[in-house]
């Protein structure tokens, strides 16, 4: 009987010790499946993010080019119902020259406008800077906004005598160069009473009140 329950003994250990071998190496392999699938899932997600970064980039990148073509700001031209004139009379008379920009789009103006009244060959001198010398203002005109020049005629040789029609230029950067033009204004036709004498004109400004201060007709 001893015999027969040492070997039954034997046996069953021997079953135990298979059993734990198998378990073991079943755990050894789903451990290294579970690794495999963390590191596959890791590098999915470090790609995707890769991914996202550059489309993040590309697209910061059209974005800045679209933003600097948006800030080009175009020059401002001039047309007969784009720039009036207008007269006022006492001790700081003045011609006020109002430009308008009736577009949607911001644009620019550089010194002065360029005014040949009644065919002159040359046009009216500029009050601030020469036109070999100027002083290098630029106005930026929002859109549906205005810009203003003034010409004084606060004395007898200023004021001169009643002008017929004006030829209008818009300068550009330098002092040869201009942006567009001419466009005529023809008074008579839209019944105005412009009188200009041996006066000069302003620099563009942002406002009436400045382009008065700047002629020395202002308050």
């Amino acid at each position: 009987m001893t015999a027969r329950r040492s070997r039954s003994r034997s046996a069953a250990y021997a079953a135990l010790a298979l059993s734990l071998a198998g378990s073991l190496a079943l755990t050894g392999c789903n451990s290294h499946s579970s690794k495999k699938s963390k590191k596959s899932s890791s590098s999915s997600k470090k790609s995707s993010s890769k991914s996202k970064k550059r489309r993040i980039i590309g697209g910061g990148a059209a974005a800045a080019g679209t933003g600097a073509a948006s800030r080009r700001v175009p020059d401002c031209y001039p047309s007969t119902y784009k720039v009036t004139f207008s007269q006022q009379t006492g001790p700081k008379s003045h011609v006020a020259v109002k430009f308008k920009n009736s577009t949607s789009r911001d644009c620019k103006l550089y010194n002065a406008p360029l005014l040949r009244f009644d065919n002159a060959k040359a046009p009216l001198p500029l009050l601030q800077g020469t036109p070999g010398h100027l002083d290098g203002t630029r106005v930026t005109v929002p859109a549906h906004g205005y810009a203003y020049a003034v010409i004084p005629t606060n004395t007898a040789a200023t004021k001169g005598t009643e002008q017929k029609s004006v030829a209008i230029d818009f300068m550009g950067i330098s002092a040869s160069s201009v942006t567009h033009g001419p466009v005529t204004v023809n008074f008579a036709e839209k019944r105005l009473h412009i009188s200009v004498g041996k006066s000069k004109v302003t620099n563009w400004s942002s406002s009436i009140h400045g382009a008065q201060l700047a002629g020395g007709v202002g308050n």
